[in-house]
């Protein structure tokens, strides 16, 4: 990004490294303050809502241009000068200050248009930066937020003539703060597209961030094809960015378009940000890129198996059907998948958890299940329950994870450091006691998420034992008297559970009602579902012949209406006194 200001989508880059403002004045001279003020009387107008119309007839025109360039020259006055002295000086602008309330309505309308936008910052690591010598990354972000506070109540005071008696400290700059640099990368023929965009390297959040992005739901299944889309993708590289992630100790480098800026940005809460180190002159075993423009018409999810560069190579196109965190977070998965179903490893769709008890009884339990079956909901229940029961508790993974037989011992593994969960599950007021490290999406609307850090990628890569392994049934309904867990009795009937992978849908796609999908998982074992059933056997065999693991279901009954939040929770219970009971 070379320019000092651009905005697309309702989303704002301000690059710090061609321009930092450090002044009121560096503010209301900057390309940016006239664009955003431009952008803001244009939609007023097309409203003719009532702070334009007050506007255009104080000051006598319809012109854009002109009052624009009013309201920037009173501003500046404003900012020395009282509203007598302005009048004084300049009687063109009475009708205008006289009506003060008015005014100031305007300065408030504008100032919550600003801060609806999706605002982020830019600094350039390694070149030179005009203003920004004598701040540091974290404090260019919180500067800048400050000069745009003091402007606004600047500004009301002179109008009002007296200091505000409550001050509220809202982030006024970016929502979030990007270091970016130029990496060197063993880029092989067929990737050119991609070079010179610029990898992503630190983030500053100002959490909550809260983003509205279009769609709350993902759609349809990703589909292998037998070539490499990039060779008919266009891409601007001044408007990409790159997320280097580390995944089970592979490399992945997610592309993606400024128009989907909150979901790039939302990955570091999910995916472990690889360093400058990690990822110079090194290739990446996965490549996924999303949001490029193509010829098609067609909206693509797809991905490419690119044996000769040993790449697996997602590809989604723009549309604004994408919009939605599921479509970045769940082919980053399936990539990773499809490289661990070639190297003999078994991809989970669940959640894992290692859980040391009061009484000093540890387990390492698995929970599968498709979206919505009640895996991340059953690890808020531990949660929620740790107080009485758990002396300590570690998530592994909390979507996405891998079994590996390791000296004839199956160990899971985690991918995530985050958890995308759905607020409607949550317990009541969890979701406000962890708002100050959440990421939140659509938070007004059916499927609400938030993403926030869980555990760290040292802890998920490390490698546990399974005890337990339990598939998420969140469709029977349990009565009195009923259990929540139940073992399977032989390794047939597991596998034709677990296979089956059933479940009421919750919102979370677009299906509807009971619905199965292959082993729960359509991010890789569907797509590969003759190699994954070859290692579906050897796994499950080995978990009934040495009877290391104990397999069987556990009742969720997120899905039977009356029981969404008190089927977990119970589960739960039963749970803990089974792992006293077998650790005995």
């Amino acid at each position: 990004m070379k320019k000092e200001f651009s905005m697309s989508n309702d989303k704002v880059m301000i690059n710090f490294t061609a321009k930092y403002c450090d002044s009121f004045e560096a503010v209301l001279e900057s390309d940016g303050f006239r664009r955003i003020l431009d952008i803001y009387l244009r939609r007023s107008k097309k409203k003719n809502s009532k702070s334009y119309r007050y506007l255009s007839n104080s000051l006598n025109t319809d012109s854009l241009i002109d009052v624009r360039r009013d309201i920037i020259q009173i501003i500046k006055y404003l900012t020395v000068m009282s509203v007598e002295e302005i009048i004084e000086h300049n009687e063109r602008f009475l009708d205008l200050l006289s009506l003060k309330d008015d005014f100031i309505a305007f300065v408030e309308d504008f100032y919550l248009f600003w801060r609806r936008l999706e605002r982020y910052t830019i600094i350039h690591r390694y070149k030179v930066q005009e203003g920004l010598a004598a701040a540091s990354f974290t404090e260019a972000n919180d500067n800048f937020s400050v000069l745009i506070l003091k402007l606004y109540r600047k500004i009301e005071k002179s109008m009002l003539g007296y200091e505000p008696q409550v001050y509220r400290q809202i982030p006024a700059g970016g929502n979030a703060c990007v270091m970016i640099h130029e990496m060197e990368w063993a880029r092989p023929q067929g990737y050119e597209l991609l070079e010179d965009i610029p990898f992503i390297d630190k983030i500053l959040l100002e959490t909550p961030f809260i983003t509205y992005p279009k769609r709350n739901t993902r759609d349809g299944m990703f589909t292998e094809i037998d070539y490499n889309p990039l060779k008919y993708a266009q891409i601007n590289k001044e408007h990409w960015f790159c997320y280097p992630a580390k995944i089970g100790g592979m490399l992945i480098f997610i592309y993606f378009h400024r128009d989907f800026m909150e979901h790039g940005i939302t990955l570091c809460n999910l995916f472990e940000m690889a360093r400058s180190e990690e990822t110079r002159g090194r290739k990446p075993e996965m490549i996924y890129v999303f949001g490029a423009k193509d010829d098609g018409e067609e909206l693509q999810t797809v991905f490419y198996d690119d044996k000769k560069n040993d790449i697996m190579l997602g590809y989604v196109n723009h549309s604004e059907k994408i919009d939605y965190f599921g479509y970045m977070k769940k082919m980053t998965l399936t990539l990773y998948n499809l490289l661990m179903i070639k190297r003999g490893y078994l991809p989970i769709h669940g959640s894992m958890v290692n859980i040391v008890l009061k009484s000093g009884d540890v387990a390492n339990v698995v929970i599968m299940g498709d979206s919505g079956a009640g895996k991340s909901e059953s690890l808020e229940a531990f949660r929620s329950l740790s107080e009485d029961y758990i002396s300590d508790m570690t998530i592994i993974f909390d979507d996405m994870g891998t079994f590996k037989i390791e000296d004839g011992v199956i160990k899971g593994y985690g991918t995530e450091i985050g958890a995308f969960v759905r607020l409607d599950d949550l317990d009541q007021g969890y979701a406000f006691k962890e708002i100050d490290r959440s990421i939140f999406m659509n938070p007004d609307k059916i499927n609400a998420r938030l993403v926030m850090p869980v555990a760290s990628y040292k802890e998920i890569t490390k490698g546990y034992p399974i005890d337990f392994f339990f598939y998420a049934n969140n469709y029977d309904e349990v009565r009195e008297g009923d259990k929540y867990l139940n073992y399977f009795e032989n390794v047939d009937d597991a596998k034709k559970t677990f296979k089956a992978g059933a479940r009421i849908a919750k919102g979370t796609t677009t299906e509807k009602g009971l619905v199965e999908s292959y082993f729960a998982n359509p991010f890789g074992p569907a797509q590969k579902q003759i190699e994954t059933d070859i290692l579906i056997d050897e796994y499950f065999d080995l978990m009934f012949k040495s009877n290391q693991v104990k397999v069987g279901q556990i009742k969720t009954c997120l899905g039977v209406k009356g029981q969404e939040k008190t089927g977990p929770r119970s589960a739960a219970i039963e749970l803990f006194d089974e792992i006293k009971r077998v650790k005995k």
